[in-house]
């Protein structure tokens, strides 16, 4: 079965993660796209270094793509909804050691967005 990446994409038709990854350097972006591949080719196969699910209860559900560049940290949180899909909900570039609360409630916002408004 093949593996589906899916954009999440706002109400106003906008998808963050697609515009956070366009805001990245050249060589830095291709290494973005490189994992997202990497993510559609191996799908729930692909392991540590490349993902990582989220710990706890909390934030169930929620793995980040982890992309190394250089000096940069950058994190793509997704969620599997049903089957082989793969929605990208949030990017940001990581500048400490811990992944910031506010990164993690958007993650999780989106991904209730996208759970609701699929629903419907």
């Amino acid at each position: 079965m093949e593996n589906i990446i899916i954009f999440f994409e706002k109400l106003g038709g906008e998808k963050p993660v697609e515009d956070f990854v366009e805001s990245l350097p050249v060589k830095h972006k291709a290494k973005v796209y490189w994992e997202i591949e990497l993510l559609e080719r191996y799908g729930r196969d692909l392991k540590e270094p490349y993902v990582k699910n989220i710990k706890g209860e909390k934030y169930k559900g929620l793995w980040e793509l982890r992309i190394k560049f250089a000096g940069d940290i950058s994190r793509i949180f997704y969620f599997t909804p049903v089957g082989n899909s793969f929605v990208l909900l949030h990017g940001f570039v990581k500048k400490t050691q811990a992944t910031p609360e506010k990164e993690l409630e958007l993650a999780k916002f989106r991904m209730l967005d996208y759970q609701r408004r699929v629903k419907e």
